[in-house]
């Protein structure tokens, strides 16, 4: 891989203004939900200018309805079409999954940002725009490696599958589809934005819904009736303390720079009908965290069974339990060795690039790496340019250099894991 170093460099440098231009038209079409395919065609012909074998295909509803992992809010992808392109190895080599999502997060009031978020920016070494770094720089950085393979004429032993995929930020159906098309490899590289940084594990997520009882009277005489919002009060709480028993069970060194590494957050609440009247209700919405070591299922049923104890503390939930429920999306949550061969590859190739040892962290958010881990048996490494910081933010950019630092250090670990045929 060595001797690869400044070849891959230099060639990088040489497309420099192709990549840039290239980011800027990813981001400047607006690929929300529904809108994907506009932004697909661009990476089509690019995958068609550098002779990959290309695959495009709409997912099949039905298909995807039928497995365990599926979640989705939509009843058809038409018009939403997943994208792979296939480089053929020689044969003998390990095979790599480069994985990203073409699909954004809307971009929520206009009037905070600074430009149109669908109009790329070039400014002080920054690409801004919606999806600048989650995830379309990352993906700039897969395409570019691939170039510099091209470029280079060389020969992997291994085949690298790059996939362009739909629906991550609503659960995934994307990267299922390839998964249940066939598409699986001895390893996958995910560049969401960790700032550089190598994620081996990430948590997963499941969204809950708690309904929380009341009896409704009149608010002058409220003694008479039951809070539901008081009552709510009592819920968070139990949250609260379920959450720290959780995270003392998480041990892992990986998570030492974490404050708390599986949340349970509460993002929406409402409830009442009057304000002179005493609520008989209160929703609670929110997310679970879910560790690495642990499935959804015994997550959730963690929950459901704690919630019961609250008739411990309060005879009121004995008659009138808060009842939980599940929707809308779940992140599976994974989990690969430190020591598996892929991460020392990658930890090498950064190396190599920066003269220093890379930060190895676990992740504190999902992806799709879940899927390709647990169901594909594809472990799923999270590594890429951009922060999280500005993410789903108004003015979300990403710094130009991290595309290129990360294109060359995905390159150099192709070469690593692949292999290169003499």
């Amino acid at each position: 891989m060595k001797e690869y170093k400044e070849k891959v460099h230099e060639t990088l440098t040489t497309y420099k203004n192709e990549g840039i231009n290239l980011l800027k038209r990813l981001v400047n079409e607006r690929s929300v939900q529904n809108h994907e395919e506009s932004v697909q065609a661009i990476v089509i012909e690019y995958l068609r200018s550098l002779g990959l074998q290309i695959d495009v295909w709409e997912p099949d509803i039905n298909e995807l309805k039928a497995h365990p992992a599926f979640v989705s809010t939509r009843e058809t992808f038409k018009g939403s079409p997943n994208v792979v392109g296939l480089l053929r190895g020689s044969g003998g080599g390990r095979s790599l999954i480069l994985n990203g999502h073409i699909d954004v997060v809307p971009e929520g009031d206009i009037a905070w940002w600074d430009s149109n978020p669908y109009e790329a920016v070039v400014k002080d070494g920054k690409v801004y725009g919606r999806g600048a770094t989650d995830m379309k720089g990352g993906n700039v950085s897969m395409l570019l490696a691939l170039k510099v393979m091209k470029e280079l004429k060389v020969s992997l032993k291994g085949d690298v599958i790059f996939q362009s995929v739909i629906e991550e930020e609503s659960g995934g159906a994307g990267t299922l589809s390839c998964i249940l098309r066939g598409y699986k490899a001895d390893g996958a590289l995910i560049p969401e934005p960790t700032n550089m940084k190598i994620f081996p594990s990430q948590q997963g997520s499941a969204w809950f819904r708690i309904k929380v009882k009341g009896r409704s009277a009149h608010g002058g005489t409220r003694y008479e009736g039951v809070s539901a919002i008081e009552k709510a009060q009592k819920v968070l709480h139990h949250l609260n303390m379920l959450e720290k028993i959780r995270n003392e069970e998480i041990t892992s060194p990986l998570y030492k720079n974490v404050p708390i590494p599986i949340p349970i957050n509460v993002g929406k609440m409402s409830g009442g009908s009057w304000p002179s009247s005493v609520p008989d209700e209160v929703v609670l919405e929110g997310r679970l965290g879910i560790g690495p070591h642990e499935s959804i299922h015994e997550a959730k049923k963690m929950v459901e069974t704690s919630l019961l104890t609250l008739s411990e503390e309060d005879e009121w939930f004995a008659l009138h339990p808060a009842e939980v429920s599940w929707f809308g999306a779940h992140w599976l949550p994974s989990e690969v060795e430190e020591t598996h061969p892929l991460i020392k590859c990658l930890t090498d190739a950064y190396s190599l690039t920066y003269n220093e040892e890379p930060t190895v962290e676990a992740s504190p958010w999902g992806t799709d790496g879940g899927l390709l881990t647990n169901c594909a048996k594809t472990p799923a490494i999270i590594f890429g340019p951009g922060v999280t910081e500005v993410a789903h933010f108004p003015n979300e950019y990403i710094e130009i250099e991290s595309v290129f630092e990360a294109a060359e250090i995905i390159a150099l670990t192709m070469l690593d894991w692949c292999g290169v045929k003499e």
